[in-house]
């Protein structure tokens, strides 16, 4: 059976970098766990390892398509099984690391994803639905019908909100009836890293100051004058959406930064949700641990007693 270990939580916690140290330490290779970091030329708001840190471990599944580009879960997962089966053959150990929920369990749960083609109509029909009376109200017929699948996406991804009601009304069956899943497909080992509360939300807060410092603004103003705009996934993204309403004037500077440091918030508490269903997951508090070195050596050990029984 192939090893996997992965490295999960909420958004701003520190998993990028702890995994970085970890991979050293296990001889492993990153393999993102983030529905965003795909996407070309998002880097600033999406918390992309830098280019010289991807050169200490190598990062996998970043920097995949453009981000007018489509790109789907299912896409992702395949990509990411041949990677796993790769560095098992090369005696290196993938390490799933990020915070989209969905395409982590996708990959841990080998989804079969059910097959179907769409129906320009029905699509269509919700997008109007959307254009009228907006995204949200279109998310909670979604929940009405499938709330474990609406649990597991933001209500911000159009696409998939469509996807889902589309497959709905073809089948008369849930979304998320129709994903089988094979729970024990690898040898896994999974850790989880969370803060309390609001030391979470404090980190939350000084990072979206950061992004902004680092020029968050001018990154989504070069994806705007390449003629991107909020019908793309990618631009739904946290952080992008809201400074490309306030670069088309349609709010306060001092409105969006509180709307990303409020949706980011509530982000982090839908990953905490989704991921404390998973049991195989083992938590640690990172306030435990006096710095980031002896942290990594305790992640370590666990993933190694777990995998390899040392």
């Amino acid at each position: 059976m192939l090893n996997l270990a992965a490295i999960v939580g909420p958004t701003a916690v520190g998993k990028s970098s702890i995994a970085i140290e970890v991979a050293l330490k296990l001889d492993g290779e990153i393999i993102s766990c983030d529905s965003m970091q795909v996407y070309k030329g998002m880097d600033i708001g999406t918390a992309k390892v830098s280019k010289e840190k991807r050169k200490i471990v190598p990062h996998h599944l970043v920097d995949v398509v453009e981000a007018d580009q489509p790109f789907s879960v299912a896409e992702y997962q395949s990509i990411c099984k041949q990677l796993i089966k790769k560095l098992n053959t090369e005696g290196k150990l993938p390490i799933l690391v990020g915070g989209t929920g969905l395409y982590y369990q996708s990959v841990v749960d080998d989804y079969d994803f059910f097959p179907m083609e769409t129906v320009q109509e029905v699509r269509e029909k919700w997008n109007r639905l959307i254009d009228e009376k907006g995204l949200d109200f279109v998310y909670k017929r979604l929940k009405a019908i499938d709330e474990d699948y609406a649990a597991k996406i933001s209500p911000n991804d159009r696409k998939r909100i469509v996807r889902a009601l589309e497959v709905y009304e073809i089948t008369g069956r849930p979304f998320s009836d129709q994903q089988t899943k094979t729970p024990n497909a690898y040898n896994l080992a999974v850790v989880g890293l969370y803060l309390e509360r609001q030391e979470l939300y404090a980190r939350i807060d000084a990072r979206v100051e950061e992004m902004l410092q680092k020029g968050l603004i001018e990154e989504v103003q070069g994806l705007r004058l390449k003629g991107y705009d909020l019908s793309l996934n990618s631009m739904q993204a946290l952080g992008y959406k809201e400074v490309y309403l306030y670069l088309e004037g349609l709010v306060t500077k001092d409105e969006m930064i509180n709307e990303i440091k409020r949706e980011t918030r509530r982000y982090a508490k839908r990953q905490y949700t989704w991921f404390n269903k998973d049991r195989r997951i083992y938590w640690i508090n990172i306030t435990d641990y006096p710095n980031e070195s002896s942290l990594a050596e305790k992640i370590s050990r666990y993933l190694e007693g777990q995998l390899f029984h040392v």
